[in-house]
């Protein structure tokens, strides 16, 4: 089972009371590196290109930040490589950024403050620094209420394309995306790196009805030659029935989501089959996971493989068909 890093070695979220969750700012440089000190295969971030052409790693379609009191709010994509640098800690001590807020879901405004800061950062950065030996998953970020054309798409991808080909080397790639005509052509644009259509698998509704299921996504991976689909883990337990459509379309499959901050939730995806989980909290996932599916601890023998083995636990067919009946109505929101 694949381990990857959400934005790094875990998303903020500011108004968590949960430390873990403002531990490091993600997607940066220093969240990267620290998730690479644990057992993860990738790291997973977001790209957006700026007005001046240059793929930078940043989450939320807007930024914002305060000044005299008012909170300012600007779009990523309008502003330029500098503009987007200039905000929060600078790489020289003697520059002060502007600070950084967050908005809420629901509205609210915090100031984005987190117990490790580290600096903005562009797509090539992350190249040129992070361990070579990790992989990247490029979530490739668009606003979800603009409806793009397919030349301005192709333009931001080849952007990002360029700065993936030229630095990438033989670090291990892989492109996902929510938007599905976004998703179709970096693999018309590409063949080298695998592409994975980004579904939340219906728990949330949008006008895209390619959006909105599963079944949709699968229909999206096979029309568009995608290798797989990254689903919100809700999604799959809600309809674990999914799960065989997806691999007898020879599709991948991959979870996101904070259940997958749940050691038990992941075990389950384990005897389920699924691929790889996106997590936040890695030392707990990535030790949990060693601990399901890893060998004996050496010079222990076979007693020790026996005593692991009785601490797993194990399920028949039929105790996992019961479950697998069962978690849909437990996650029911």
């Amino acid at each position: 089972m694949l381990v990857i890093g959400h934005r790094g070695s875990g998303m903020n979220v500011v108004q968590s009371s949960d430390g873990r969750m403002r531990a490091i700012r993600e997607n940066s440089i220093r969240s990267f590196n620290a998730a690479a000190a644990f057992p993860v295969d990738f790291v997973e971030f977001d790209v957006q290109v700026t007005k001046d052409d240059c793929p930078v790693i940043f989450h939320d379609n807007f930024i914002l930040s305060e000044l005299k009191g008012r909170i300012i709010e600007k779009r990523v994509t309008d502003l330029t490589l500098d503009e987007f640098l200039s905000y929060g800690p600078q790489d020289s001590p003697e520059e002060v950024g502007k600070p950084l807020f967050r908005k809420t879901k629901d509205g609210r405004i915090f100031e984005w403050k987190v117990e490790n800061d580290a600096p903005l950062c562009t797509l090539q950065e992350a190249f040129e620094k992070v361990d070579p030996l990790i992989g990247f998953n490029i979530e490739l970020k668009f606003d979800d209420q603009i409806e793009y054309k397919e030349e301005e798409l192709t333009c931001v991808l080849q952007v990002i394309l360029k700065v993936v080909s030229n630095y990438a080397k033989d670090r291990p790639i892989l492109f996902s995306s929510f938007q599905p005509d976004a998703a179709i052509l970096i693999r018309k644009l590409q063949s080298t790196y695998p592409v994975f259509f980004l579904t939340n698998g219906g728990t949330e509704i949008y006008k895209d009805v390619r959006r909105n299921s599963l079944d949709e996504a699968i229909k999206v991976c096979l029309a568009g030659g995608l290798q797989g689909i990254v689903s919100q883990v809700k999604a799959i337990f809600r309809n674990p029935s999914a799960i065989n459509r997806i691999k007898e379309s020879s599709l991948s499959l991959i979870t996101y989501g904070q259940l997958n901050n749940v050691a038990e939730v992941v075990y389950m995806q384990c005897l389920m089959g699924i691929e790889g989980v996106i997590v936040d909290f890695i030392p707990e996932i990535t030790e949990a996971i060693s601990d399901i599916m890893g060998p004996a601890k050496e010079g222990k023998g076979e007693t020790a493989s026996v005593e692991e083995a009785k601490a797993k636990p194990h399920f028949s067919q039929h105790e996992l068909s019961f479950l697998l009946k069962l978690i849909p109505e437990l996650i029911k929101s």
